[in-house]
């Protein structure tokens, strides 16, 4: 596939070369571009089709990169990344030594803020105005283009509040498609709605904030956006735009299927359906055993309400918010809220579970110390995409949460082996607890294809000792416990193999056990070596004075860039080969 037009921008100044006419040609190239790679390499479609005439039009208009342009989130980037010099290695886009799939201040002079998280991109944009006034640059633009579903955020309108009470050179651009990755949800969804269909006769919300608002404005039409944009930059202070556009524009199945097509994997570029998966049998996704037994449990326990910020379909609380409508709440990109208003649930008598993201909890980590664990209210956290999560990269990986939830008093944590696991603490947990759990379990698929068993319920704080050897013992956590297994099974009769599901409490007593029987213990886990579950078992050997080697492995302290996980852990040393090097020199 030839790109004539688009294969002569290298950088925007190339861009602003063109005339108008020909801008329309280049909006037709970058979506072809756009599809064309993603279709065989994977990634963030939707958004970026959605976005291609805007990203033009302010790169066109405005003097990029000394005007500074921030993108929410960043799924919405690639045609932004393809028309500042990225265009000849944006086939390396997710993967392993390539480009990052997120703007990236590293990687790009264009890209202004790193972005991955949402709601961000206002804050960020009114404190590099604020930094320019001060410096003496009243000239320059900042510009912050986010979502409908992002701006719905109390971040964003934290930043909003403070913005329309200053003077500040500000543009915010709201991207409106009426969906983030699900559809979007809420009272200010409506309000768009009724702004956009003309119903809207109240006082405009954001010129209620002092914003000069603009719009709605067509945000496939260039000549109409060059006309805004040559308006907006004449006025002073801060000032708002809101533009309609329509996720997945160009392709006929990602404008249909909005949902699926934010994230396609690999789908024919020229007819847009998708390839065709695995269909051999496979053990299930941890979401959907997670969101398939909640509704087994939810159909016996009618206390149990299930809440999501922003995230159904991710986390799978989708089956019982079709099933149940009623108790379980998409809650919109709103993680604090979505945590206090577990927290108000539990302390009414319901059994509340918490469906986030490891990366997401990160954003409410007050309300979970403050209003959760202080008050000793039982909330299941479900905290789904915990550890190394692949392509996404560094502001995914849930690396962090195992030392993050440990230090704080009151909460239980639990990270499931399988299936078979996470199902028994799901259900233990509902039965009753006097404090909060967090149960972590990884994306991607478990290990079982015959998984919906009967439950059995758990004793909390009980360790397992699943293989027994005579010379190292390997404590695992989570995941990592199957790959101890398959150590184990190298070294057999050498290496013993314990369970520690719990990594608070831990299983002092089975701890004693092996600090008195073994020389050599390793520690295995998918999260941050710094205050993980290895330092659990650390700070408990050196109570117990403990003069043995123990080595801990898990995640270096450094940020995780993207690739697959095999690659990264490879990368890591956490992959099969290398840890068995590891262990033969330990038991030479």
């Amino acid at each position: 596939m030839s790109y004539p037009l688009l294969e002569t921008i290298d950088d925007p100044a190339d861009l602003r070369e063109l005339s108008v006419e020909q801008l329309s040609v280049i909006a037709v190239e970058l979506r072809r571009f756009i599809i064309d790679i993603v279709a065989t390499k994977e990634g963030h479609l939707g958004a970026s089709l959605g976005v291609v005439e805007l990203t033009l039009a302010l790169h066109y208009a405005f003097s990029t990169p000394d005007d500074k342009l921030i993108w929410d989130v960043g799924h919405q980037a690639y045609g932004h990344k393809i028309i500042t010099g990225r265009r000849d290695n944006f086939e390396t886009n997710r993967e392993f030594n390539g480009l990052s799939g997120f703007p990236k201040m590293q990687e790009s002079v264009y890209d202004a803020f790193g972005t991955g998280h949402s709601s961000t991109s206002i804050s960020a944009a009114l404190g590099m105005a604020i930094a320019s006034k001060i410096q003496g640059n009243t000239a320059r633009h900042h510009i912050a283009v986010i979502g409908d579903a992002s701006i719905a955020s109390g971040m964003a309108f934290e930043a909003l509040n403070h913005a329309g009470d200053s003077d500040a050179n500000l543009l915010v651009i709201l991207n409106d498609n009426a969906i983030g990755i699900d559809p979007s949800v809420g009272a200010l969804k409506n309000y768009l709605t009724n702004v956009k269909t003309g119903s809207q006769r109240q006082e405009n919300i954001f010129e209620a904030l002092n914003f000069n608002y603009f719009g709605p404005v067509d945000g496939h039409d260039l000549e109409k956006l060059l006309e805004i944009f040559k308006t907006l930059k004449k006025i002073k202070g801060p000032k708002f735009l809101h533009v309609i556009t329509t996720k997945g524009k160009g392709l006929k199945q990602a404008e249909a299927d909005q949902v699926v097509y934010h994230a396609p994997g690999k789908f024919d570029a020229l007819t847009g359906e998708l390839k065709p998966k695995n269909t051999h049998p496979q053990p299930p996704k941890y979401q959907d055993v997670f969101g398939l037994t909640l509704v087994e449990l939810a159909k016996k326990n009618k206390q149990i309400i299930g809440i999501t910020p922003a995230m159904p379909t991710g986390s799978s609380l989708k089956y019982m918010m079709q099933q149940f409508p009623e108790r379980a709440f998409d809650v919109g990109i709103a993680e604090q809220h979505a945590v206090t208003l577990s927290a108000g649930i539990a302390a009414s008598g319901g059994v509340v579970f918490c469906a986030i993201y490891s990366t997401f909890l990160q954003r409410a980590y007050d309300q979970l110390i403050h209003d959760v664990a202080l008050q000793k209210l039982p909330v299941i956290f479900c905290v789904d995409r915990a550890g190394l999560v692949g392509a996404d990269g560094a502001t995914h990986h849930g690396v962090f949460d195992l030392a993050y939830l440990r230090c704080i008093p009151n909460l239980i944590i639990f990270a499931p082996r399988n299936e078979a696991s996470l199902r028994n603490i799901m259900y233990t947990a509902q039965l009753g607890l006097e404090s909060p759990i967090a149960i972590r379990y990884p994306r991607g698929r478990g290990l079982e294809l015959d998984w919906q068993n009967p439950f059995e319920q758990l004793e909390l704080g009980k360790a397992e000792h699943l293989i027994k050897g005579s010379q190292l013992a390997i404590l695992a956590t989570g995941n990592f416990t199957e790959t101890a297994l398959q150590l184990a099974a190298v070294f057999k009769g050498n290496v013993s193999v314990y369970y520690f599901g719990f990594v608070k409490p831990l299983d002092f007593v089975m701890l004693k056990r092996v600090f008195k029987k073994y020389n050599t213990i390793i520690t295995l886990e998918d999260g941050v070596q710094s205050g993980g579950f290895g330092s659990a078992i650390a700070e408990e050997a050196a109570r117990q004075s403990y003069t043995g080697k123990l080595e801990i492995f898990g995640i270096p302290d450094q940020f995780i860039e993207q690739g697959t996980t095999e690659e990264l852990q490879q990368a890591l040393g956490l992959d099969f080969e290398s840890l068995k090097e590891n262990i033969q020199s330990l038991l030479d």
